[in-house]
């Protein structure tokens, strides 16, 4: 079974309902190769209608509707949060989970993501488990201890057969949002190595897991990465906002 490229874009929180109806309209002219999914992750209060767009377009079959966060807790006094079934309702396949902005800003731990995966899972959701290294941690030669440390608590919890309902995206933080990108020899070198990390579990499931590159991917850099043998897609964050990049970026994809 061919691996499935996968382009994800996360809006973070940028857009509005104005930015809905201009991506969806471009991309319902987009030709995207077989064996690629198109994911939208907007903030949650336009979820339901990007869902509602999407399937008015007729275009359910490559373009998902994603989450940029979910709860561990499947409901209760937790103020602000957002349930998996709340999700459920409103169509959303595709969840992001661990992203670095999570790690730094609200403190989320290793484990704490691990149990958000679990919680995605059970609810037949499917989790983009993002994980990544500092500027420095990579400057110290830590990149592979880092990644090693954010994969094998998700491992201790779900099992690494859970991970062949599982996408990862690798986005080195000092990439994310600062126009820095890896370069193409760089990020497969890492791609490879989580490849090779969740193979020493399972190879059968690290053969055919969608990895995806986040930091800074735009419509300028996207095909020389994405021709790498380990990566499977993108994590979009700026060009996702941009239409016509990315269109070009949606259409560069294509399955291994």
């Amino acid at each position: 079974m061919a691996r499935r490229a996968i382009v994800a874009a996360n809006w973070k929180m940028n857009g509005g309902l104005a930015l809905v109806n201009t991506i969806v309209s471009g991309l319902t002219s987009v030709k995207l190769q077989d064996n690629v999914d198109v994911v939208i992750c907007p903030s949650f209060p336009f979820l339901s209608e990007l869902t509602s767009q999407i399937t008015e377009n007729k275009l359910n079959e490559a373009i998902h509707v994603g989450a940029q966060n979910v709860s561990a807790h499947e409901s209760g006094a937790y103020t602000g949060e957002i349930s998996t079934q709340m999700l459920q309702e409103l169509s959303v396949k595709f969840v992001i989970i661990g992203h670095s902005e999570r790690r730094s800003y609200y403190n989320e731990t290793s484990v704490e993501v691990a149990d958000k995966i679990s919680a995605t899972l059970k609810a037949g959701l499917t989790p983009i488990l993002c994980i990544g290294e500092s500027e420095s941690e990579r400057a110290e030669e830590q990149t592979e201890k880092v990644l090693a440390s954010q994969l094998q608590p998700v491992i201790d919890e779900v099992g690494i057969e859970s991970f062949a309902n599982i996408v990862i995206a690798y986005e080195p933080v000092w990439a994310i949002g600062t126009g820095k990108t890896a370069s193409s020899e760089m990020a497969q070198e890492t791609h490879k190595f989580i490849r090779q990390f969740l193979a020493k579990a399972n190879a059968n499931v690290a053969a055919k897991i969608s990895l995806l590159y986040g930091g800074s991917v735009n419509a300028s850099n996207c095909e020389e990465l994405f021709a790498q043998a380990d990566i499977d897609g993108g994590l979009i964050g700026g060009a996702s906002l941009q239409v016509e990049q990315f269109k070009q970026i949606c259409s560069t994809a294509k399955g291994k």
